[in-house]
């Protein structure tokens, strides 16, 4: 497939990916809520604000717009959600736009050190689900029940880096006999916007091929040698359902919603996995994390480990303000990482392990207004 034509797919995707952003579960009620910290939030609070303003990453979005719509009707306060990618979401913290911020990549020193005037002190970073980026695609020829392809760390770099470009190169062939005989061009889809799912993509491509780490490296924004971008998880979600012979990468959530194949990944213990609630969470497992939370976790150790996998975190402003937002975010973040967990293997997520909920709490009990704790007294037994 050509530029032009490819250009012109995903043009017409696009649209799809209009309806397909807003195609989140609203049926998603957890039946338990398994954390210590649960049932402490139980209703509205006197003195509350009743709205707050958000931004930021797409990958949590299924999630959020879940949490946000249930947490409204127990507390009564609305939460907007913007999803606009991660780099919007910490523009929004840094310029005091937003009450929150999202993002799938922490904020580097630079960052923060830009965020201090406008927060008057620290940028906390709260961690909310953990997530797999997985790699899906669109080949016509393969029937629904073909076995998932498989890619390496090499011949998924090489597709990205725009050396492997036809379906039937031999290095894909070795894993995929089933894509001998499609001789198609690698209609290859990256996102175009400030990205953290592409931050999660391209730190594992960065962490697995010296190449790829020499020539493009990581962030939520690269020089892509190939390919046609666009704009959020549910953005290339369309352009792979609507363009044959595509490839792109998005969330495990959105994947699932829009019944795409999703691959399985080469692990650091040589072994195909994928994406699942264990297999992400198991990136996690046994990892030391530092006080902030920031911290990335590609290409984790395990034999069932799924690699692209990485935190999706909340951004807030250490000192508060207005005492009565500062009262509704630090409730909300509370819910979040105790009852929120309940929902998150229902959507694609995986559930933060106990030590980033303990982390989690400790960022949240910093989070002041006037010198003194914004979390109303009582909730965090």
């Amino acid at each position: 497939m050509s530029n032009r034509k490819l250009v012109a797919a995903v043009a017409s995707a696009f649209f799809l990916s209009l309806s397909l952003g807003f195609a989140f579960a609203q049926d998603a009620t957890p039946e338990a809520t398994p954390v210590v910290g649960s049932g402490m939030i139980t209703g509205p609070l006197e003195g509350e604000a009743q709205s707050l303003n958000g931004a930021g990453a797409t990958f949590p979005q299924v999630l959020y717009t879940t949490w946000f719509s249930d947490y409204a009707k127990l507390t009564n306060v609305q939460i907007n959600y913007q999803g606009i990618g991660s780099g919007g979401g910490i523009k929004g913290v840094t310029d005091g736009t937003l009450d929150f911020g999202a993002s799938d990549a922490p904020m580097n020193d630079d960052q923060l050190a830009k965020a201090q005037a406008t927060c008057n002190g620290n940028v906390l970073h709260i961690a909310t689900a953990l997530g797999g980026v997985v790699v899906t695609y669109n080949i016509p020829e393969l029937a629904t029940g073909t076995d998932a392809l498989k890619f390496t760390p090499d011949t998924l770099a090489g597709i990205y880096a725009g050396t492997i470009t036809n379906w039937k190169d031999e290095k894909l062939v070795a894993d995929n006999p089933q894509l001998a005989a499609v001789d198609q061009p690698i209609a290859v889809i990256h996102r175009s916007d400030g990205s953290g799912t592409s931050n999660i993509f391209t730190s594992y491509l960065k962490a697995v091929n010296t190449d790829w780490a020499t020539n493009v490296g990581a962030g939520t924004s690269v020089n892509w040698p190939t390919g046609i971008g666009q704009k959020g998880n549910a953005g290339i979600a369309g352009a792979i359902k609507g363009v044959p012979y595509s490839l792109g990468y998005v969330e495990l959530a959105y994947a699932q919603q829009n019944q795409l194949p999703v691959a399985v990944i080469k692990n650091a213990a040589g072994n195909f996995a994928a994406a699942s609630g264990d297999t992400v969470t198991a990136a996690a497992t046994g990892v030391e994390l530092p006080e902030d939370l920031r911290i990335m976790i590609v290409n984790g150790a395990g034999d069932t480990t799924y690699p692209i996998t990485g935190f999706t975190w909340l951004l807030v402003c250490e000192n508060q303000k207005d005492a009565a937002k500062a009262t509704a975010l630090t409730r909300m973040l509370w819910w979040a990482i105790h009852d929120g967990q309940a929902y998150n293997l229902k959507l694609g997520y995986s559930p933060l392990p106990e030590a980033a909920i303990k982390a989690d709490e400790a960022q949240i009990l910093k989070i002041k207004v006037d010198g003194k704790q914004a979390l109303p007294e009582g909730i965090a037994q």
